[in-house]
């Protein structure tokens, strides 16, 4: 299990089915089992911005268990809040993988759902899941803007509701995440790190990674992908508490690592992700914010940072489900409707905020 797996170049399918040759992990499976194969489509955007999952990657494993004798096939995801699976499966390129394959796409926020505890917390899962034989996970390798990166085993949220996704925001995300991967298992990883964004999960800021890691333990893997973000694992919350709960065991200097190579990829130097300091996050105040909302919150604040713009507010900007029915003065999301100013929206756009914080403030984003 203490092993990963990198492939490195810029060929996603024929890197993926290098990776999938060499590991050969459903060697002995029963050839009728249910496969899932969940890819990272958390909006509709192409994998080019960073961040959602490379069609050619999941092409490359369907490819792969179809020339194994496996046809019992599924792609499942849900998209985050605010934005439509459907839409994403389409603008990504997985309806064509779908037409050309006959693989199945389900949108799991039309599942219903089955109840899980774990530890005394109740989880709402999709039945979708239940209902599968072998689980393949697809994530990226990118960051965060609320838990600094996401990989593998955060992942795993697009697996629930999204009335379940917002009550992991506000039980503070790491525990919750943690916990459902004590209850979820994922039997292979093969998490892209081709273009992804490294500091933000809607992307935008994609980076020549030129990798792809497959392996078999989420923590391995997350651990691996916060060191080729710029952090320490232990620094990412949710990795060490699934850690605890016997989810995997973190890198070190015991991992093996195999690495496949082609005459390109040698040429390929590693980028080095160095985390830019977001001093102008200290205006705002979040508490339990969905993903979405926060994550155009801090797009649109980047770019009023990049226009000194950011430097004119006096009052905290507030975000988040907490701050439903309380007063206060600025307030970004339905959530904050009894505030003084406050802009509407499950979620608002960037461009929205932009405005609305440009208004508020006084001065006109600058060209």
């Amino acid at each position: 299990m203490n092993k990963l797996y990198i492939a490195k170049g810029c060929e996603p399918l024929r890197m993926t089915l290098d990776l999938l040759n060499r590991i050969n992990p459903l060697d002995g499976k029963n050839k009728n089992i249910a496969i899932g194969i969940k890819p990272n489509l958390v909006c509709a955007s192409p994998a080019e911005e960073g961040a959602t999952t490379h069609p050619e990657i999941v092409e490359g494993i369907i490819r792969y268990l179809f020339d194994k004798g496996f046809n019992n096939i599924k792609i499942i995801e849900s998209s985050w809040v605010g934005d439509s699976t459907k839409r994403a499966y389409k603008v990504c390129g997985y309806e064509d993988i779908s037409r050309r394959y006959n693989i199945p796409l389900i949108d799991l926020k039309d599942d219903d759902f089955i109840v899980k505890t774990y530890k005394g917390m109740s989880f709402k899962i999709c039945k979708t899941v239940f209902d599968l034989d072998y689980l393949i996970n697809v994530p990226l390798i990118k960051g965060h803007c609320q838990t600094k990166i996401t990989c593998a085993l955060k992942n795993l949220k697009g697996l629930i509701p999204d009335s379940e996704k917002r009550k992991f925001h506000t039980l503070g995300l790491h525990k919750p995440i943690a916990y459902l991967n004590a209850i979820i298992k994922q039997d292979l990883i093969i998490a892209d790190a081709i273009c992804p964004d490294p500091y933000f999960e809607e992307g935008g800021r994609p980076e020549k990674l030129n990798r792809i890691v497959a392996g078999f333990d989420p923590v391995l893997i997350d651990s691996y992908a916060a060191k080729v973000l710029g952090y320490k694992y232990n620094e990412i919350k949710y990795i060490s508490i699934a850690h605890n709960e016997n989810s995997g065991i973190p890198i070190s200097n015991e991992t093996e690592i195999v690495s496949i190579h082609d005459d390109y990829s040698d040429q390929l130097c590693d980028v080095e992700i160095v985390q830019k300091e977001k001093k102008y996050l200290n205006i705002v105040d979040e508490a339990d914010a969905c993903s979405a909302c926060y994550s155009n919150l801090v797009s649109a604040l980047k770019k009023l940072n990049e226009s000194g713009i950011t430097e004119k507010f006096a009052d905290q900007i507030c975000i988040g489900q907490a701050y439903r029915g309380y007063k206060g003065i600025i307030g970004v999301g339905n959530c904050t409707s009894c505030f003084e100013k406050y802009l509407p929206g499950c979620p608002p756009s960037v461009d929205g905020i932009i405005k609305f914080l440009s208004d508020v403030s006084g001065h006109d984003i600058k060209n």
